[in-house]
């Protein structure tokens, strides 16, 4: 794996079947969602050396239950159609009751019903829920990113025109939305662009499935729809290099010119004539949120150089941890590295 010069890659957990996101208790316990697996992890590095050497397995034949987040000791899990919830989940490692159902009427449609979770300053979970199809033009709540409160059941519309969206973070300083969408396939093998969001106004409309990378009107849905009626993207990823996870850098451990900074998970093309993605890369922002930088951070997972490119991992998501290295999940390789600064500040 590559890195900046002054940086190390290591394996903070192995053997942790289809990891992929990520979330983390105050006393460093790491959660971990699955996608195909059907399991939910959490690991602990007891000893401080930079290795989980704890895990317990908190539940096991679920559906995708990909998205995973922990606020005020309670752990909370996404399975397409429901929220879970295992309340002081600490106290219960060991021996993980049975969750609680905490709303369950999201759709079933497993067709990008996998989910990213997180949580609003104001106790609303944030749940996106994908389209059920490739390029499709369905009813809310589908291709949208929706705010649940917990306590009364009740959601409220972020975003609209989101087609798949699972990675998004609230920056530091004014807790905007920026998240992750996947473009639609079958249009080439460079159209048309992932993209990079972000969410100025709750309703905004990012485009789907009309326009697409904030240009490019849909064949069969964008006819007599305008590119400046939908909220353009703050950055164009190349296509099919599939953003998933993502983080704004709030650690002390890496150098200061990294604060701030979004780190991406790109998991990399499964239907391109050459494979592309397959990193984490490292965007930059002026301070009024306007995108000054985007390049490589990790790379390696894809070895270019073979025919066809061969991959050896697919980086799902990136976590900031509590002590400032930066842990990046593998759905594919079955593990989770920890990158970290050694160099001199």
């Amino acid at each position: 794996m590559q890195v900046p010069e002054g940086f190390s890659v290591s394996v903070y957990a192995a053997d942790v079947e289809n990891a992929r996101q990520m979330a983390q208790a105050p006393d460093g316990t790491v959660f971990v969602g699955s996608r195909k697996a059907g399991q939910v992890w959490a690991l602990r590095d007891s000893d401080g050396d930079g290795k989980a050497d704890q895990r317990w397995q908190i539940a096991d034949s679920l559906t995708l239950p990909s998205g995973v987040a922990y606020r005020n000791g309670t752990l909370y899990v996404a399975a397409v159609s429901r929220i879970l919830a295992w309340p002081a989940i600490l106290d219960h490692l060991a021996a993980p009751p049975a969750p609680q159902v905490r709303y369950a009427d999201f759709p079933t449609d497993t067709h990008h019903g996998w989910k990213y979770l997180d949580f609003l300053p104001n106790g609303e979970l944030i749940v996106p829920v994908g389209a059920p199809c490739n390029i499709c033009d369905p009813a809310l709540p589908y291709a949208s990113i929706q705010a649940l409160d917990l306590s009364t059941g009740s959601l409220r519309t972020l975003a609209l025109g989101v087609r798949n969206s699972v990675g998004f973070a609230l920056r530091p300083g004014n807790n905007e939305l920026w998240f992750t969408d996947n473009g639609r396939d079958w249009l080439g093998d460079s159209h048309p662009a992932d993209e990079l969001n972000r969410l100025v106004k709750a309703g905004d409309h990012f485009g789907y499935p009309y326009i697409h990378g904030g240009d490019t009107p849909d064949p069969e849905f964008g006819k007599g729809k305008s590119p400046a009626d939908y909220r353009k993207p703050a950055l164009l990823i190349p296509a099919h290099h599939a953003p998933l996870g993502m983080t704004f850098y709030t650690g002390n451990q890496f150098p200061a010119a990294y604060r701030g900074d979004i780190f991406i998970a790109e998991h990399g093309s499964w239907n391109r004539s050459e494979r592309a993605g397959y990193r984490v890369t490292r965007v930059r922002l002026s301070p009024d949120g306007e995108v000054t930088d985007y390049q490589p951070f990790v790379s390696g997972w894809l070895h270019e150089s073979l025919l066809g490119g061969k991959y050896w991992g697919r980086p799902a998501d990136v976590m900031v941890s509590a002590d400032g290295s930066l842990l990046i999940s593998d759905d594919s390789a079955n593990a989770i590295y920890r990158v970290r600064w050694q160099g001199t500040k």
